[in-house]
């Protein structure tokens, strides 16, 4: 693997990432010849969350957790901007 110097990676990191995109191999960025970091594609993972650990059996997310509260929205929309003193 070549490693590309780390003032050759500022002067041209759009083409470096380009590069990484376009072959997905990673590119590694060293100094004085030595490598000290690499360039390579970053993969989201994408597999769904587990709730897991301690907490496991312990918490119960309610159907409506994510329902507008008619109270709070109220009170944003037809509360005054300066309440009465």
């Amino acid at each position: 693997m070549q490693i590309t110097n780390i003032s050759e990676a500022k002067a041209s990191l759009s083409r470096l990432i380009q590069r990484v995109q376009e072959t997905n191999e990673p590119i590694i960025i060293g100094k004085a010849g030595k490598p000290v970091a690499v360039l390579s594609i970053f993969k989201e993972d994408e597999s769904p969350r587990k709730l897991g650990g301690s907490w496991e059996g312990r918490v119960k997310i309610a159907e409506d957790f994510d329902e507008p509260d008619d109270m709070l929205v109220d009170s944003f929309y037809d509360a005054p901007i300066f309440p009465a003193k």
